[in-house]
């Protein structure tokens, strides 16, 4: 799996107009699931993203992880995460999971984070959403598992 992670003050995530989501601080996370992911990938990003030390101690040092600092994650399917640019000028995005699965695994990811003791809040897999976020650092980090 693939997740884009992005710290933030604030995030909210639209459907149809109506915020279905939000967090912050703490982070933005844009999830995609690959052909080749399976539960054990999920959980391994979810423990990888839980342990990430992405946020600052007092001495100004980036040494804490979200649950450290008590923040909050909103998590988004984007399945775009997986486009091959390798080829012309049109994205491919074949290395993609299937719909399904994408979304069982994306499903799992976020249930997972939870389970670590973040507060989790989701878009909506296979919805036209619009993500608003302010982006603190701003701090970004691409991540596989």
């Amino acid at each position: 799996m693939r997740a884009l992670l992005q710290r933030v003050t604030e995030a909210t995530v639209r459907v149809d107009g109506a915020i279905i989501g939000r967090c912050g601080p703490g982070l933005l996370i844009l999830v995609c699931a690959m052909q080749s992911d399976d539960a054990a990938a999920a959980d391994r990003l979810a423990a990888k993203v839980a342990k990430l030390r992405m946020f600052a101690d007092a001495g100004g040092k980036t040494n804490l992880a979200i649950g450290d600092v008590g923040g909050s994650a909103l998590v988004v399917s984007q399945f775009t995460l997986a486009a091959d640019t390798s080829r012309g000028n049109r994205p491919g995005f074949s290395q993609a999971a299937a719909p399904d699965v994408g979304r069982a695994l994306y499903e799992r990811f976020a249930v997972t984070l939870a389970g670590l003791g973040i507060a989790v809040e989701t878009g909506r897999f296979g919805a036209d959403m619009q993500v608003a976020l302010v982006n603190d650092g701003p701090f970004t980090l691409w991540v596989e598992a």
